[in-house]
């Protein structure tokens, strides 16, 4: 330390230059005070400005901290001027970098670990720059600032800093909830991974919430108690009870989609006894979108289903659909308006939306065009049986993929207008299929239904009817004919579930066919999504049938919708009304003959039904409409005859008490590809 440097006298010049620092540091200062209270738009820049007054004056401060250290507290006068002389360089330097590095933007309340790596990077980067100043005499200068007085300033500026920066966030987590006890519910989180892990430290970070994360439960045997980051393992979500009883929680959140449908049910019923609230938070990729929000749910039907997410091969969808037009038939209903909320987001040039009901066109083609989206739509009322209409628009928007949901799809009601239903699912059909392949369609997906599977109503004859035409006429047009076969999807207009809800409301009973009833189900967005995967894979011939599950009894579904009102299951009575005409006690996804092959896509396989010829189909069809004038009964006996699977409705009334779905091994065809 021996630098030959006189003490500085009251008007050292170093002196007089660190108050003009501080004056101006000052006159900035009232200018962005100045500044907010004159002009609300000012803001963010008065903000900046203040903080980097904050910012200077601890450099300052540590600067000076750092020179006490290095000299037990008593700085020679000699160092005293080194201080004075580089102090300037130092607060040109750190503001400098701590600004360019967006140090003056961020809101202390949500500073995170990575908000410190970036605090510890600009730090060391301001310590290299004085460095270089310092020893390499850049600019001209010889600040002979020792080495200990810099690193002590970059450590002691760094412990500072992210205290005053960590200090906000500690308060409002650790100490504002126990200030503010009474208004904060406890709660427990079901799962012990990373994303419980992230989420719960996420709502504990969220002031606004009404509870706090007390602890998780595991959701197997095989995890241990223990702790992730601040939040404790409490033990198994079988022991919720218990575990809740101990540490006064009053509600239990679940990740949607963490648990299978079987294990919610039994959660569901342990929390119900415990009389605490079982709730729903979105998973982490629902949250990627920037809300900083936890929404909080209570538990819905579809998830008890405990379907997991669908994953997209996007770049196939995409190379399908982008920059070209589309035609949606049936886009009114649940499945075609789902398809086409799916279709937009891949970026088709044109989307043409054709449906009976003009309400729902209507309110469809409002909900597409507020999503600002550069797809052009067009919206028609138009009927699929009449040619000269559909001819039409396929003249004037030569669709390269048309999606084909247009059907009359209520089992009971068709059997009550044979004649309808099959001019509606068949005839529409065939025309359909028949403009995709003179205007050149590129591919042609038909919406099929596993009650075409061995039919036991008007309404599955007519599907398997159509689903054997498009499958024909895929044989020697070089449209890509698919279809896409699945079973009932929750909430759609007209289904089971709003059925149960409405009689629910109205405070039962809740008609139930039989006890034994299954079905298949799926959600709307799922069954829509898949719908694009397989149009994407489709190369012609191919019938696709979606992933379904195991099926669930509708005894079950109607017991859960009960539990979901807030009800007791013994609050509403559940009447056995018998089997209508047209239903059967399960449904099959497969024939007996079909083999299938699974595809890139791990909830679509491929089923490969003997071919048809299209004249032979063609020449059904129409013996099948000259008797449109006929009786039900008539038309009925010529679909038995057109389709030997179809089961007259006393047949298929006829099932045994003790009928059980038949098993059928999935066979793999010889030589398939």
């Amino acid at each position: 330390m021996g630098n030959d440097v006189d003490p500085p006298a009251q008007d050292h010049p170093h002196s007089r230059l660190l108050r003009s620092v501080l004056r101006a540091a000052g006159a900035f200062g009232f200018k962005a005070v100045g500044a907010l209270r004159r002009k609300g738009a000012g803001l963010r820049a008065g903000r900046v400005w203040l903080l980097a007054i904050a910012h200077a004056l601890l450099f300052a401060a540590v600067y000076w901290l750092a020179f006490l250290l290095r000299f037990d507290f008593q700085v020679p006068p000699r160092d005293l001027g080194i201080y004075l002389q580089s102090l300037p360089w130092l607060l040109s330097v750190k503001l400098a970098v701590f600004y360019l590095t967006g140090h003056f933007h961020g809101w202390w309340r949500y500073v995170t670990f990575a908000d410190l790596v970036a605090l510890i990077r600009a730090t060391v980067l301001s310590l290299l720059a004085m460095a270089a100043i310092n020893f390499f005499g850049l600019f001209g200068l010889t600040l002979r600032v020792p080495r200990s007085i810099l690193i002590l300033d970059a450590l002691v500026g760094l412990v500072v800093l992210g205290s005053l920066r960590s200090s906000w966030r500690i308060f409002r987590e650790h100490f504002w909830p126990v200030i503010k006890a009474r208004k904060y519910r406890n709660a427990l989180l079901v799962g012990t991974d990373e994303a419980s892990a992230i989420l719960a430290h996420q709502m504990q970070a969220l002031t606004q919430l009404p509870c706090r994360i007390l602890g998780l439960l595991a959701t197997n045997g095989d995890e241990k108690r223990g702790q992730l980051g601040r939040i404790p393992v409490l033990g198994h979500m079988e022991e919720v009870e218990k575990i809740a009883a101990a540490c006064n929680a009053t509600d239990v959140f679940v990740v949607a989609g963490a648990l299978p449908g079987a294990q919610l049910r039994r959660l569901m019923t342990i929390c119900r006894e415990a009389d605490l609230n079982l709730k729903i938070v979105p998973d982490y990729h629902a949250r990627l979108h920037g809300d900083r929000h936890v929404p909080i749910r209570n538990i819905e039907i579809n998830d008890l289903l405990g379907r997991e997410p669908v994953r997209l091969d996007c770049r196939e969808i995409a190379g399908l659909l982008e920059g070209r037009s589309a035609m949606v038939t049936g886009a009114g209903g649940s499945i075609g308006s789902e398809i086409c909320r799916q279709a937009i987001l891949f970026g088709p040039r044109e989307l043409v939306l054709v449906g009976r009901g003009e309400n729902r066109i209507f309110d469809v083609e409002r909900e597409l065009r507020s999503a600002a989206r550069p797809t052009t739509l067009h919206a028609y009322i138009a009927d699929v049986t009449d040619e000269v209409r559909m001819r039409c628009l396929f003249a004037r928007h030569r669709p390269a993929v048309v999606f084909h949901a247009a059907a009359h799809k209520h089992v009971p009601l068709m059997e009550a207008n044979v004649a309808e239903a099959v001019r509606n699912n068949v005839l529409g059909t065939k025309r359909l299929a028949d403009l995709a392949h003179q205007f050149g369609v590129k591919s042609f997906v038909f919406i099929s239904t596993d009650k075409a599977v061995h039919p036991s109503s008007v309404m599955g004859a007519t599907k398997q009817l159509a689903e054997r035409y498009v499958h024909a006429l895929a044989q020697q047009s070089p449209t890509r004919f698919s279809a896409v076969r699945f079973g009932n999807v929750l909430g759609s207009a007209g289904s089971v579930v709003p059925l149960f809800q409405d009689q629910i409301r109205r405070g039962g009973p809740i008609t139930v066919t039989d006890p034994r009833m299954t079905r298949f189900f799926m959600t709307i967005p799922e069954a829509s999504q898949l719908v694009l995967q397989a149009a994407a894979m489709g190369r012609g011939g191919e019938i696709f049938v979606l992933e379904m599950g195991l099926p669930i009894r509708i005894v079950d579904l109607a017991a859960d919708l009960i539990r979901l009102s807030g009800l007791p299951e013994e609050a509403i009575e559940i009447v056995y009304t018998g089997l209508r005409p047209g239903e059967k006690l399960y449904e099959q996804l497969y024939f007996e003959d079909e083999a299938t092959l699974p595809t890139a896509h791990e909830k679509v396989r491929v089923a490969y039904h003997r071919p048809y010829a299209v004249e032979e189909v063609d020449r059904a069809i129409g013996e099948l409409l000259e008797l449109a004038g006929q009786s039900d009964d008539v038309i009925r006996r010529k679909l038995q005859e057109v389709i030997p699977e179809y089961r007259c409705p006393a047949a298929a009334n006829g099932q045994p008490d003790d009928a059980d779905p038949p098993r059928r091994p999935v066979a793999e065809p010889h030589g398939a590809a």
